[in-house]
C-alpha cells in the first residue's frame, strides 16, 4: 500500500488528527457564543416509525469563531438521547499510551537511519525550516512523524484540534449528560495506520513532506467545503484519484460498512440518535449512506 496522491494524504491526516493531544473535556470546548462565522455543514436523517438517526459529518480541526451548532443541527443534537462518535476523546492518558505503543520505534534504529538518503535529507531540511532539531523525530515511526509534521503549518495557520467538532461535541455531551457510544476504540483506529508496512509508512512520510508547502491552502479548501455543506466537493477533495483500492477498503469502505450495519441494528430500538463521524465517511462512493441503501435504508438530507 502506498500514498501516491494529495487526496489520500489529506484523508489520512484528517482521520488521525483528532487523536493528537486530546484535551480534557469540559465546557470550554463548547461552541462559543461569540462565534462570528456561520457554517451549514451537511447532515442526513434515517428513520422508521419510532427511531430517528441523524448523520452529521464532522471535521477534526477548525479555526476559532465558526458557528456550526445552529438550525437543524442544533435541534437534532438537543433532541437526541444518544450521541454516537467514531471514538472517545475524553481519556487523553489512554490515547497517549496508545500513541507511545504504536508511534514509537522499537527496533533500535532511528527514523532517519531507516530512511533512504534522499528522503532523510528532505526530512532534515523540513525539520530545520520548522525550527526543530533534525533528530526531533528519530524515535518515531514514519507514519507518526508524518502526521506530527503535518500539524505544524496547520497550527501556525490558526487551525486547532481544540476547535474541532469532536472536541466541541465531547464538551456538549459532558455538559448535557447525554448517553455516549463509540463505534471504534482509539487503539483500533491508530492500529490501522501503525500496521502499514514500512514502505507504505515511508511513502506516506514522503507525501507529507511533498505537500507541506501547500498544506494550508489544501486544508482551507476542505474546511470551506465542509462549512458550506458541499458534501460531494468534500468527498472529491478527500478521496479523489484514489488508486489504492486495498487502502481505501481498509480505511474507509470496510469501516463505513461496519457502521452502517450498526445503524441498521439501532433502527430496531426506539429513540433519537445523533451520529457524528468524519465528513469524508458521509459523501462519495461507498459512503455510510451508500452502505445503508444497499440494505434498503434510505437517507434524507436535512441540512
Amino acid at each position: 500500500m502506498i500514498f501516491p496522491d494529495k487526496s489520500r494524504f489529506l484523508a489520512t491526516a484528517f482521520a488521525l488528527i483528532a487523536f493528537l493531544a486530546a484535551p480534557q473535556v469540559d465546557a470550554r470546548g463548547a461552541p462559543s457564543a461569540t462565534s462570528t462565522e456561520e457554517a451549514r455543514p451537511a447532515m442526513w436523517k434515517v428513520s422508521d416509525e419510532d427511531t430517528t438517526i441523524y448523520l452529521f459529518g464532522t471535521i477534526h480541526i477548525l479555526p476559532q469563531g465558526v458557528n456550526w451548532l445552529r438550525g437543524p443541527v442544533e435541534s437534532a443534537f438537543n433532541s437526541a438521547d444518544l450521541l454516537v462518535t467514531e471514538t472517545r476523546l475524553d481519556k487523553p492518558e489512554e490515547l497517549q499510551s496508545v500513541f507511545m505503543e504504536k508511534g514509537l520505534r522499537h527496533d533500535g534504529r532511528s527514523l532517519r537511519d531507516s530512511l533512504p538518503s534522499k528522503q532523510r535529507e528532505i526530512l532534515e531540511k523540513s525539520l530545520k525550516k520548522s525550527g526543530l532539531e533534525i533528530n526531533s523525530f528519530d524515535h518515531f515511526e514514519a507514519w507518526y512523524a508524518g502526521l506530527l509534521l503535518s500539524l505544524i503549518p496547520l497550527k501556525e495557520a490558526g487551525y486547532d484540534q481544540a476547535n474541532g467538532i469532536e472536541t466541541q461535541i465531547d464538551a456538549l455531551a459532558e455538559r448535557s449528560g447525554i448517553a455516549r457510544y463509540p463505534l471504534e476504540t482509539a487503539a483500533y483506529q491508530i492500529g490501522l495506520f501503525a500496521a502499514l508496512p514500512q514502505n507504505s509508512q515511508q511513502a506516506y512520510l514522503s507525501e507529507v513532506l511533498e505537500q507541506l508547502p501547500t498544506l494550508k491552502e489544501d486544508v482551507s479548501k476542505v474546511v470551506a467545503a465542509w462549512k458550506a455543506g458541499k458534501a460531494e466537493e468534500l468527498a472529491r477533495l478527500l478521496n479523489e484519484d484514489e488508486s489504492d483500492e486495498t487502502l481505501r477498503k481498509v480505511l474507509i469502505t470496510d469501516r463505513n460498512a461496519a457502521w452502517a450495519k450498526w445503524l441498521e441494528g439501532r433502527l430496531s430500538q426506539p429513540g433519537v440518535v445523533f451520529v457524528a463521524v468524519g465528513a469524508g465517511h458521509l459523501a462519495g462512493e461507498g459512503s455510510v449512506q451508500d452502505q445503508l441503501a444497499r440494505v434498503g435504508i434510505q437517507s434524507e438530507r436535512v441540512q
